[in-house]
């Protein structure tokens, strides 16, 4: 599952991207957004009977505010790269853009609410992330 769960999200977030940016400027967004919805409920749906538990009631119980700011959060990302992409940002940038300065913050996220580490490699690699923040933009 180690492996696989990391391509599945590399696998997703090219598709997620790729169909974000082929979406039909005519159409309004947030009827684009809810077909998307729409489709991941269904898709989710199903996972339940993939991932089966002994207790899925009891799982639906002790649903907290997180899993409904998940919601929020998922729908902002969503709209935020529909909209940037119908506003000019390529696709070979707005994701790696949002993603570095995401990054960022949840470093120091990282560091001072869930007091996790730094290596000196990570730090490197934070400080090239950076510069190539910086020369992106120019």
């Amino acid at each position: 599952m180690y492996y696989f769960s990391m391509a599945l999200i590399i696998i997703c977030t090219a598709g997620y991207h790729l169909g974000q940016k082929l979406i039909n400027e005519n159409i309004n967004p947030m009827v684009s957004m809810t077909a998307t919805y729409l489709v991941a409920l269904i898709v989710s749906i199903v996972s339940i009977f993939i991932f089966p538990s002994k207790n899925i009631m009891g799982s639906f119980r002790e649903l907290s505010w997180p899993s409904y700011i998940l919601g929020i959060a998922v729908f902002g990302i969503e709209a935020g790269f529909l909209i940037a992409y119908r506003s000019g940002w390529n696709i070979n940038v707005a994701p790696l853009f949002s993603n570095i300065i995401s990054t960022l913050i949840l470093v120091f996220l990282g560091l001072y609410i869930f007091k996790e580490q730094l290596s000196v490699t990570n730090i490197i690699g934070i400080c090239l992330s950076v510069i190539g923040l910086i020369l992106m933009k120019r």
